[in-house]
């Protein structure tokens, strides 16, 4: 039971990111942003959907009869941080890489400490989510998968940042 109210609960978060990025979208498509990543887009989306998929496969054939609490904890402070990051973009959040020329770097929240702090956190959120329920093939795999998805993602962010530097 704990695990299907902890799936819910992972599945409406990501249905309600993916409604504020389209929201988000709009509104850069409207200020005049450019999509930059289409190619690797779809790939990502797969492969989180596969994700979400793989919990429920590893965990029905595994039926582990334990979650791990303090891991759990840690996944609902990793949200709150995830929150505090979304926010700090604003409007600027996405799931796709949009940019508008001209516009200054954010640099505030966590982005006035670290660069791609939503990479971090997605890259932490992809392991400890099987882990809460000793699900360690979906840890491992999905964690490989990301780590190869954000070396492409981040390349072409950084080149559409770097690029925009250059013209300033």
């Amino acid at each position: 039971m704990a695990f299907i109210l902890f799936i819910s609960f992972i599945i409406l978060i990501r249905i309600i990111e993916l409604n504020y990025s389209a929201k988000n979208e709009r509104w850069l498509l409207k200020n005049g942003a450019v999509e930059y990543g289409q190619k690797h887009y779809p790939v990502m989306v797969l492969m989180h959907v596969s994700f979400l998929c793989a919990l429920i496969i590893e965990y029905t054939l595994k039926q582990p009869g334990s979650f791990n609490q303090f891991l759990l904890a840690c996944y609902f402070i990793l949200l709150l941080l995830k929150v505090w990051t979304i926010w700090s973009l604003g409007n600027f959040w996405n799931t796709k890489i949009y940019h508008i020329s001209g516009l200054p770097l954010i640099i505030r929240g966590p982005y006035k400490y670290i660069s791609h702090p939503n990479y971090i956190l997605v890259t932490i959120e992809i392991a400890i989510i099987p882990l809460i329920f000793h699900l360690y093939y979906t840890a491992v795999i999905f964690s490989v998968l990301n780590a190869a998805m954000l070396y492409v993602r981040i390349k072409e962010e950084d080149k559409v940042l770097k690029s925009n530097e250059s013209r300033s």
